[in-house]
């Protein structure tokens, strides 16, 4: 795969998938924990709040975003710093 630092698939792991994927195939791991999670609501995925307890739990079991190669662009400018 050209520019293969976008994209690394672990079938070994036993959690793979973490959950349903379009294609398993492509599934992405490079972004194992989602580092969009700390965004909140700003992350542009997919997600529910779940009251917990006295908390809110931000759940994203509904969110391919970094686990699709073709996010890899939209994932890395949301992480720029904003001046």
């Amino acid at each position: 795969m050209e520019q293969s630092y976008r994209f690394f698939s672990n079938k070994a792991c036993i959690h793979f998938p973490c959950h349903a994927a379009p294609e398993e195939a492509e599934f992405n791991c490079l972004f194992c924990y989602c580092p969009l999670y700390h965004l909140g609501d700003e992350c542009g995925g997919i997600f529910k709040w779940v009251k917990h307890e006295d908390t809110k739990l931000k759940l994203c079991m509904d969110c391919h975003l970094p686990h699709t190669p073709e996010y890899y662009d939209v994932i890395m400018q949301r992480l720029e710093p904003k001046n």
